[in-house]
């Protein structure tokens, strides 16, 4: 019944996440969730507002949140933009301040939402390859474009871009709209956001899905100066005016308040990310310098698709992408001791198995 659709529908490659598969006892390192509960605050937070307030809307404009998360960050809240997840702010900034007559630029090897933005809101686009050591060189992007994008550290290979590289990179390009897309920033590098008020032209995303464990509640926030803000305000508003709801509102806000338990369980993954990686290296893998809360690896002999399949058999699943150049490498979220001690055990016994 597809002669219904509009004609765009047809041209559409849809973004595929990762499998969330109803397995009892399945140790989940696909997605790269974070393994441990949000703040109790936050969860104290839902509660409270889990009342009969529910019958009205949220503030459209989400002053609040937005407040608390100017404060934190350093700035005021007309350089704050707050949407339903980073996946819409980022498709707001698409629509507002990524399209242009010059092609869009991003990394070969990134975020595989953005060719799908792309798709959606007819952007032209270029792939820049990474190095060979899946690194993002910034002399590749000295040429024309309309914007530039590229999350950091990037996904999926959790390589970090260096904060001096990211300003160079905006000295590079003073007319042209650098998003920087922090999902994972939290884990290991330093965010952009202390250069928004030097460049207008610079956009950051971040997420409270990652490192703040919230995942369930979907909230994501855009910095940046407040022209770059009025643009995705008014993307916003001609597509959604309700964007954060009255539970998710409350909770972003307790989140963030709560620095203690957020500085606590983001080392927690950073030291489980070094034993993961020790681990795996002992074994034979390439693991990637990483600064996310996953790691990227490929061992020296054995097939990538095949070690996928012999830890699913054990209920353990990890993300698998079988494309060019990384069709032998494993992206591995950090979870919980437990969840990463079976890990290492069983692939201990899939290399030792191979000899």
């Amino acid at each position: 019944m597809s002669q219904f659709w509009s004609p765009i529908v047809h041209t559409l490659t849809p973004y595929v996440p990762g499998e969330q598969p109803k397995v009892a006892n399945l140790i989940k390192l696909n997605t790269n969730e974070n393994p441990y509960p949000p703040s109790p605050k936050a969860l104290e937070a839902i509660a409270a507002a889990n009342n009969d307030r529910l019958k009205l809307y949220p503030d459209p404009s989400s002053d609040k949140l937005k407040q608390t998360l100017a404060n934190y960050h350093h700035l005021t809240a007309d350089q704050v933009f707050v949407g339903n997840g980073s996946d819409e702010v980022l498709a707001h900034a698409f629509q507002a301040l990524l399209k242009h007559d010059k092609p869009l630029l991003f990394p070969d090897i990134s975020y595989s939402f953005y060719p799908v933005y792309c798709g959606l809101y007819d952007i032209d686009y270029q792939l820049i390859p990474l190095t060979d050591t899946f690194e993002i060189n910034i002399d590749d992007y000295q040429q024309p474009c309309g914007a530039i994008i590229f999350p950091n550290p990037n996904a999926p290979t959790g390589r970090l871009l260096a904060l001096e590289s990211v300003e160079a990179l905006l000295k590079m390009h003073p007319d042209t709209v650098v998003l920087v897309d922090e999902a994972y920033i939290d884990f290991g590098g330093q965010s952009a956001c202390v250069l928004i008020n030097q460049y207008p032209n610079l956009l950051v995303t971040q997420t409270l899905s990652k490192s703040r464990s919230l995942a369930g509640i979907r909230v994501g926030f855009a910095l940046g100066q407040a022209h770059l803000i009025e643009a995705l305000e008014r993307v916003k508003n001609s597509f959604n005016s309700y964007p954060i709801d009255s539970l998710a509102m409350p909770a972003a806000i307790a989140a963030f308040e709560d620095q203690s338990y957020f500085e606590e369980t983001c080392q927690k993954i950073i030291d489980s990310r070094n034993h993961v990686t020790a681990t795996m290296e002992a074994l034979g893998f390439n693991v990637l310098p990483s600064a996310a809360n996953f790691i990227f690896a490929t061992h020296a002999t054995l097939d990538a698709a095949d070690i996928v399949q012999q830890l699913r058999d054990e209920a353990i699943i990890v993300r698998y992408f079988n494309k060019p150049r990384i069709n032998q490498f494993l992206r591995i979220t950090i979870g919980n001791d437990y969840e990463n001690n079976r890990l290492c055990e069983e692939l201990t016994k899939i290399v030792h198995r191979s000899k």
